[in-house]
């Protein structure tokens, strides 16, 4: 496997700045609602799947 080169004028480097405490928070409310709303719907689709046999 030989070596890529990168092109001129491009860094493949990701250098993310660090999260501020407000913008981790926001991510984590979030994701805990994401997680509350995808519980719910894997609860009704069980439901009705045994509703209907």
């Amino acid at each position: 496997m030989g070596h890529i080169k990168e092109p001129k004028g491009v860094d493949f480097l990701i250098k993310s700045e660090p999260l501020t405490d407000n913008a981790r928070k926001e991510i984590s409310e979030f994701i805990r609602e994401y997680k509350k709303m995808s519980a719910l719907k894997s609860i009704q689709k069980k439901a009705q799947i045994q509703k209907s046999e």
